[in-house]
């Protein structure tokens, strides 16, 4: 792996995570799955253009972005466990 992508290695890893939350968000809230797709292909689409054209400049920020992502993933994992608490207590 190169050495320069290492620092960013831990946001790909919960940014799949993350992915994983927010399709289970959108199964939780009732939401078309081929708009979702659609929207998550375009969202794809535009990260990876960020990430390949903007990398270079990225890099002296490393340490801010794996931050706010941890951040970002850490928050939407929270507001997910407590939206689903009332849908776990109705069954009891």
């Amino acid at each position: 792996m190169d050495k320069d992508l290492k620092p960013f290695l831990s946001l790909i890893i919960f940014g799949n995570i993350e992915n994983l939350i927010l399709a289970a968000q959108g199964v939780s809230a009732h939401v078309d799955p081929v708009g979702l797709s659609i929207l998550s292909l375009i969202a794809v689409v535009i990260w990876f253009l960020i990430g390949t054209f903007g990398t270079k400049v990225a890099m002296k920020y490393a340490r801010y972005i794996n931050f706010v992502g941890g951040l970002a993933i850490f928050i939407l994992g929270l507001q997910a466990m407590v939206q689903s608490v009332p849908g776990m207590l109705s069954f009891m």
